[in-house]
């Protein structure tokens, strides 16, 4: 049984790299339509920022919170815009709002070409000597790397003001002391660091929607099912990926 999991993912994983140097193939191919790239990076960061600010907001009033609970007892409360600024810019901003991106724009890029196969839009592409990679999944991928760190940009900054609320307001920390301890404790690698990793995780979440969205089979309820599923991989990786990452920057580079 747990060899059996072990080779599907294995494979899966192999499937994806594939995908993923053919994308990179097409990406340097000439032409590149970049209003279709455009198009994409509209579609996932306008419609993405709402949600992702939203979470990131209460987010970081909720890290405030704990950080109160749990400082004011040793009286260090002065340390409590720090671990938030830290803790948001290095982990929580960039993988909520992978996941957030995941399971909004994920699942559309899914249904969108999952319907597309189902319906032989694609084999209608091959006809046309039209590649499927190249027209459907490069601007998705491009439009994701693009947009997730940017996204990720403002999910710190209105994560950081989350705190702000909680520690000036609550704990009477004044304004100029909270953003002197945020920029005391920032450094660039944390934000590098974290920026680095929404690239991987827009790859992640682009790669895994156009494969389950090419792959479908069984028609619209094949569709539904391939949906779900990119949802939960995506998830995964992006868990996986973070791990990794982590581990690399902070245990093994030590950047």
């Amino acid at each position: 049984m747990i060899t059996n999991i072990l080779y599907r993912f294995v494979k899966y994983v192999g499937e994806l790299t594939l995908l993923f140097g053919m994308t990179m193939y097409h990406i340097f191919t000439p032409p590149v339509k970049m209003y279709r790239v455009l198009s994409q990076a509209k579609r996932i960061g306008p419609g993405s920022f709402l949600i992702a600010a939203l979470v990131a907001f209460f987010i970081g009033m909720i890290m405030a919170l704990q950080m109160e609970y749990l400082l004011l007892e040793i009286s260090d409360d002065i340390y409590i815009p720090s671990v938030v600024a830290v803790s948001l810019t290095r982990e929580l901003a960039p993988v909520l709002t992978a996941l957030i991106v995941a399971g909004r724009i994920g699942a559309g890029i899914t249904a969108e070409i999952g319907s597309m196969t189902v319906t032989e839009q694609v084999d209608a592409l091959r006809a046309f000597a039209v590649n499927p990679v190249k027209y459907l999944v490069v601007p998705r991928f491009l439009g994701l790397v693009i947009m997730l760190p940017i996204l990720t940009v403002f999910a710190d900054l209105v994560g950081i003001m989350g705190g702000f609320v909680i520690c000036v307001y609550k704990l009477y920390i004044s304004p100029t002391l909270y953003f002197t301890m945020v920029t005391e404790a920032l450094t660039v690698k944390d934000i590098v660091t974290g920026l680095t990793k929404t690239i991987c995780f827009g790859a992640i979440i682009a790669l895994v929607g156009c494969h389950q969205g090419l792959n479908v089979q069984s028609g619209a309820e094949g569709v539904g099912r391939s949906t779900t599923t990119a949802v939960v991989i995506s998830f995964i990786l992006i868990i996986i990926a973070d791990c990794f990452f982590t581990t690399l920057f902070y245990f093994i580079l030590r950047v």
